[in-house]
């Protein structure tokens, strides 16, 4: 492996454009961060003060029984409230989702050039993007994080052009999620607008795998900065070690970050912008980040839930019915997806491109 020198420029080509990764920093026996990793401050997360997050997990199966009305109230509070909250009895199989996480830490345990070739700019397909941090280039301090990205199109696509290491089980995962997703948006909106329109906002899904390598000061450091998701709902798998973080906002101006725990055989669901906006700011899109350990290696596999580059997004005319005005202006999905991959992690500041 090519050895990097202790200046930024020599580190970045290192880490970024040559593929390396944060992964292929550390292999090499880092005992330190480095000055491109440090965060400010006031983006450190500070894990003796935060408190967890001890709402139990929502039991999906029971929205088959007499307590389908409670259960769809829980989905509904914690969409409006947090933006987050965790399911079990999804239908997704606990023994999938461990076959997800080995598959993951196979495909990061791959040699470098293995990886980098499906940087972007190179990869041999559109679908599958293999990168480290957020927007590398824009950032003023990196997030220690690799990730592999890969597009859903079909099954054939999927077989074919994503990971060997990883193909066929992150595409389980997401066929198996499906159900479940259509399921929690027909809860959210259903009674606002008709299947078509729902079947629509889901065309397109992605599923990434995350890695963050041992850092050895995680307190210095973030494994993701501040941001929303920009789809209608992500579905992530947490591996157990924990890290994800969630804003609450509270009264008088007051927030806190709240660690979301693992639960065994439990996967988050998170409400994204467009939901947000779909919903006239109903649902909230939670503000979340991620935190580094200096113990273990850690994954994590989101599906994110958006629609095609060419759907047109604005509230939902029965939501700007009952609020009276409408909080968000009509715009094209692709220019909200240009906007949020063109600048750093912002916390919800992307949201600013479709406030009126």
């Amino acid at each position: 492996m090519m050895m990097f020198s202790h200046d930024e420029k020599s580190l970045f080509n290192f880490v970024v454009r040559d593929g390396n990764g944060v992964k292929g920093m550390v292999d090499l026996g880092l005992s330190y961060v480095p000055q491109a990793y440090i965060q400010p401050a006031e983006e450190r997360i500070d894990k003796p003060r935060a408190r967890t997050h001890a709402e139990p997990p929502i039991d999906l199966s029971k929205l088959d029984g007499s307590d389908h009305d409670q259960v769809v109230n829980q989905i509904i509070r914690a969409a409006e409230t947090l933006g987050f909250f965790q399911v079990v009895n999804h239908g997704v199989p606990v023994e999938l989702l461990e076959s997800l996480k080995t598959a993951a830490h196979n495909f990061f345990a791959l040699p470098p050039e293995k990886k980098a070739v499906y940087r972007k700019g190179v990869s041999p397909s559109p679908l599958v993007k293999y990168g480290t941090s957020f927007v590398p280039e824009k950032e003023n301090a990196l997030e220690w994080k690799d990730y592999v990205c890969m597009g859903y199109t079909n099954d054939d696509d999927a077989l074919q052009f994503w990971p060997k290491e990883c193909s066929e089980v992150a595409l389980e995962y997401l066929k198996r999620s499906s159900k479940m997703v259509k399921k929690l948006i027909e809860i959210l909106i259903g009674e606002v607008t008709n299947e078509s329109k729902i079947e629509e906002l889901m065309t397109v899904k992605m599923v990434n795998m995350n890695f963050y390598p041992t850092c050895p000061n995680p307190d210095a450091t973030v494994g993701v900065g501040r941001h929303s998701d920009i789809g209608i709902l992500t579905v992530l798998f947490q591996d157990g070690i924990g890290g994800l973080y969630v804003k609450v906002e509270e009264g008088n101006n007051k927030e806190e970050w709240v660690e979301i725990p693992p639960i065994a055989g439990s996967l988050v669901i998170n409400v994204g912008d467009t939901l947000q906006i779909l919903s006239n700011g109903r649902y909230r899109s939670a503000e979340h980040r991620v935190r580094t350990t200096s113990s273990q290696a850690r994954v994590s596999v989101p599906i994110f839930i958006i629609p095609k580059s060419t759907e047109k997004i604005a509230p939902l005319p029965e939501a700007v019915e009952r609020d009276g005005v409408a909080y968000y202006r009509e715009f094209l999905y692709q220019d909200y997806r240009n906007n949020f991959f063109g600048n750093k992690h912002e916390g919800k500041k992307s949201l600013d491109f479709a406030k009126i």
